[in-house]
């Protein structure tokens, strides 16, 4: 009995010593594989904990006709990501006591006084009503103010008005559902709260953005307007080609060209910064700190605690916070080119995903997800 027992202990040691042998080293032994295959351009793939990156690997390519390798300081459109970047700098005014979450919109912004809901609607016909109660800054920032995405004119992209101009559009929409009941993600309502900023501070948006987000916390990648050097830079878009079996690139058609161009156009809230890795990351281990880095507190506990919790009414399945999407121990947000931020509090990492991708052939889209294992097992708690 003793000489089999050690005989199996000796094989589950060799086992286990094996599968540890062979187990990757690197994000980029994770990610390669679909890079070969076609099926990833390239990606930047970041883990920090709350001192420091953990890892920090790029592979594949930022320009593939040109062979050009992505590097880890390659800047992508981060799109969808500012919500929750947006949202933070909101309740940096809740702190102040400058507004509350369950202020009213128009108490802020008069154009929003007297916005009507959808009743009942028709091929024809338009019937609308007094909402229960008017919107608030709690329900524009998680996607609840029955607000649409956009409005009408803001066509052909999204960053061709004025942040007052397009607010003022949205005052004149009618919202859709009744606020508070239904969730339906919304670009507009992002963007109301930003131009709250605007009034309350009297600062432009992103002025109030440079000085107490982006200077402070050296996010020096982190712009609506990339110089040139930047979008030097800047990794293009791929997507799955006719046949999806192989990769073409295509360009950023919500944004206007150049993107270096400040006068015509203009920062979205929404959706509109650049970044890079390790400029997420850093605004990220803030938010993995409950809200202070580097001895400087950005967020109260209790204005931590409300960004991070789900805001969204019961019976609406989607998970929603205040600018960030939420789960059981995470939170986070992704951008339309399949970039993501998530802040994992319970593993105590981040895991940052910089691509630019609108869809893969092949398992492409499984590489977010490889990689996020590799870094649970590799860095999480």
């Amino acid at each position: 009995m003793v000489i089999k027992y050690c005989l199996t202990l000796g094989v589950v040691l060799a086992i286990s010593t094996s599968a540890f042998a062979q187990a990757p080293k690197s994000a980029k032994d994770v990610l390669q594989p679909f890079v070969d295959k076609h099926e990833l351009a390239g990606a930047v793939a970041l883990v920090a904990n709350k001192e420091k990156i953990l890892s920090v690997d790029a592979v594949g390519f930022s320009d593939i006709a040109a062979n050009k390798a992505i590097q880890p300081d390659a800047v992508f459109w981060i799109a969808s990501q500012s919500k929750g970047i947006t949202a933070t700098a909101v309740m940096m005014l809740v702190d102040e006591g400058k507004i509350s979450l369950d202020d009213p919109v128009e108490k802020y912004l008069p154009e929003f006084q007297g916005q009507m809901v959808i009743a009942e609607k028709d091929d024809a016909h338009v019937l609308l009503k007094k909402p229960v109660h008017p919107i608030t800054i709690r329900e524009v920032l998680s996607h609840v103010s029955g607000l649409p995405f956009k409005s009408a004119i803001e066509e052909p992209t999204l960053d061709g008005l004025p942040l007052a101009s397009a607010v003022k559009s949205y005052a004149m929409t009618p919202l859709q559902t009744e606020p508070g009941t239904h969730y339906q993600y919304s670009n507009a309502g992002i963007n109301t709260s930003a131009r709250i900023i605007e009034v309350v501070t009297g600062k432009t948006y992103e002025d109030f953005m440079d000085e107490r987000l982006f200077r402070p916390l050296a996010m020096n990648d982190t712009t609506f307007w990339p110089n040139e050097e930047q979008v030097s830079r800047l990794a293009k878009s791929y997507r799955p080609d006719k046949e999806k079996t192989n990769l073409e690139e295509f360009g950023l058609g919500q944004l206007r060209s150049p993107l270096t161009n400040r006068h015509d156009r203009f920062p979205m809230p929404a959706g509109g910064l650049f970044s890079t890795a390790i400029d997420t990351a850093i605004f990220c281990q803030m938010l993995l700190n409950g809200g202070e880095l580097n001895g400087k507190r950005y967020l109260s506990e209790a204005a931590f605690a409300e960004l991070t919790k789900k805001q969204t009414p019961d019976g609406v399945k989607n998970g929603y916070s205040l600018g960030f999407a939420v789960g059981d121990d995470w939170f986070g947000h992704g951008g339309a080119h399949a970039t993501n931020m998530e802040i994992h509090l319970g593993k105590g990492i981040v895991t940052i995903w910089m691509v630019q991708h609108g869809g893969y052939p092949g398992d492409g889209g499984k590489a977010h997800g490889e990689f996020k294992n590799w870094a649970y097992q590799t860095f999480g708690k």
